[in-house]
């Protein structure tokens, strides 16, 4: 039996840049999970709590976007991304492509709809605008499904590897974890511990979110249901 070493995870920690795809991954992720917060809770709230027409009609369209697999939307994303945006080679190419999710707009909208009804009629009735209600009174009693879409969002954008390997373009310094694990595993051919340590430091930030989100992830998924 070999005998229990840190030797590989001091190794994968040196010997290549991994504590730059690191803080790049956490950048990112972060940023990705605070603007999918953003956006599909605002734009769950009308979907679910105001009267307009054509109100389902729209969601229904959001939520068939849900049916096409993310590889379809690849090409034409990049060529949106890289030739009308500019973010060829930029994080902020990571970020603003994935800043609004149906899925998240559709679990949102589920647990808006678990709010009765005749606490925003009465919060109107004193007065207050629609943006200080959703701020006020509708964030605070979602909480549990922000959580819920918070462990989603991070972890689909820590785990993504095809669109920033496109979108990088080997910029090495900008490489996300999934990406510096790949070339990881080309610098050590032959040393497998080497690489699976950096595989274990990789999904250690993954852990941590859901343990601090874990009650209200449970919550937000129970609250969506009955939504």
């Amino acid at each position: 039996m070999f005998p229990a070493t840190t030797a590989n995870y001091y190794r994968v920690w040196t010997d290549v840049n991994l504590p730059r795809y690191f803080l790049n991954s956490i950048f990112v992720a972060a940023c990705v999970v605070l603007i999918q917060l953003v956006t599909s809770s605002l734009a769950a709230y009308p979907l679910s709590k105001m009267q307009f027409k054509g109100r389902d009609t729209i969601f229904y369209l959001i939520l068939s976007t849900l049916i096409f697999p993310e590889q379809l939307t690849l090409i034409p994303l990049y060529i949106m991304a890289v030739n009308y945006l500019g973010f060829a080679e930029t994080l902020h190419g990571l970020i603003i492509p994935f800043g609004a999710n149906a899925f998240g707009i559709f679990l949102l909208r589920q647990t808006y709809q678990s709010i009765p009804n005749e606490l925003i009629e009465a919060a109107r009735i004193d007065g207050a605008s629609e943006f200080g209600i959703w701020w006020r009174i509708l964030l605070p009693l979602i909480r549990p499904g922000l959580a819920t879409l918070a462990i989603f969002s991070f972890v689909g954008s820590w785990n993504s590897f095809l669109w920033p390997l496109l979108m990088l373009q080997g910029n090495e310094p900008l490489f996300t974890l999934p990406v510096g694990l790949a070339f990881l595993e080309g610098a050590f051919v032959g040393n497998l511990r080497t690489v699976a340590a950096g595989i274990m430091v990789a999904t250690v930030p993954i852990i941590i979110v859901f343990l601090i989100f874990q009650r209200q992830f449970i919550a937000g998924l129970s609250g969506a249901v009955k939504g």
